[in-house]
């Protein structure tokens, strides 16, 4: 799954247990709206030819496949070889093989394993929560992006959305309080700590790493907390499409469980990087 602090990989052992929770209506849920998201900033296509993307820590190839499908080539960077392998078989099980590279290594790796300036996207979803440096990876990032038009997706744990989740889903005041300044939480699908975002850090961090913030989203603001009578499986699309209109309101996009950054690069490109 995703590049997780230096010596340790917590997802290797049971990529299913991701792949399943894709499937509820959370994790459908994110993954919809996040890419959602990401299409309306994606740059157009130069010169007839396809964008291409790299997906950092790309767990089960579902983004991949979306963007493949759009047109787009490829690349797939994942610390763990099990999920790279459950990514290659939804990736030939969506026919998409010939648009879709695959590369195992951590996201600190990227600088070294590929050139400056090579792709138009870059997918960072759920990757920042668990490396050790998440600075020194969006600068990272920042060397790959071809140019001023390319776009950083980002999508990382909302700090402020720990305390609704606390307060409300276990009506866990203590924690809910504790979440406040919190930068550590719990990972409930396979234990150990997640990093938590606050947004003056995100923007503290961005800058940092010379990457110029062109819109921010909030993604599932609401969908955790409706009450039992709301049936998420059968109600998914109105769900969706009320997140939508949440998620894009600064008053709503503040709580959410996550933060969805859409940046790009803070100075142009000079043609020689190009």
């Amino acid at each position: 799954m995703k590049s997780p602090a230096k010596g340790q990989n917590r997802f290797e052992g049971d990529v299913s247990r991701y792949a399943a929770y894709l499937e509820t209506p959370a994790g459908r849920l994110r993954a919809d709206l996040s890419f959602a998201n990401l299409q309306e900033f994606l740059p157009a296509p130069a010169g007839g030819e396809p964008l291409r993307a790299l997906d950092l820590g790309c767990g089960t190839g579902a983004a991949a496949v979306r963007l493949a499908q759009l047109g787009s080539h490829v690349t797939l960077l994942d610390s763990s070889a099990s999920m790279l392998e459950l990514a290659e078989r939804t990736i030939a099980e969506a026919g998409v093989r010939g648009n879709v590279a695959l590369q195992l290594g951590d996201a600190a790796q990227m600088t070294s394993l590929f050139p400056s300036r090579s792709f138009d996207a870059v997918l960072c979803h759920d990757v920042l929560e668990f490396v050790d440096d998440p600075v020194a990876v969006l600068r990272g990032v920042a060397q790959l992006l071809r140019n001023s038009s390319s776009i950083l997706s980002l999508l990382v744990r909302n700090q402020s959305g720990e305390v609704l989740k606390a307060a409300l889903l276990t009506g866990d005041l203590v924690a809910a309080e504790r979440n406040l300044t919190a930068e550590w939480a719990s990972d409930s699908l396979y234990g150990g700590k997640v990093r938590l975002f606050a947004t003056e850090t995100l923007e503290t961090m961005l800058k940092a790493a010379s990457l110029a913030i062109n819109a921010r989203r909030g993604v599932r603001v609401i969908a955790d907390y409706l009450p039992a009578q709301i049936s998420k499986l059968e109600e998914f699309s109105r769900i969706f499409a009320l997140e939508r209109k949440l998620g894009q309101q600064r008053q709503f996009l503040e709580v959410a469980r996550y933060s969805q950054w859409l940046a790009g690069c803070a100075s142009p490109v000079s043609k020689g990087e190009a």
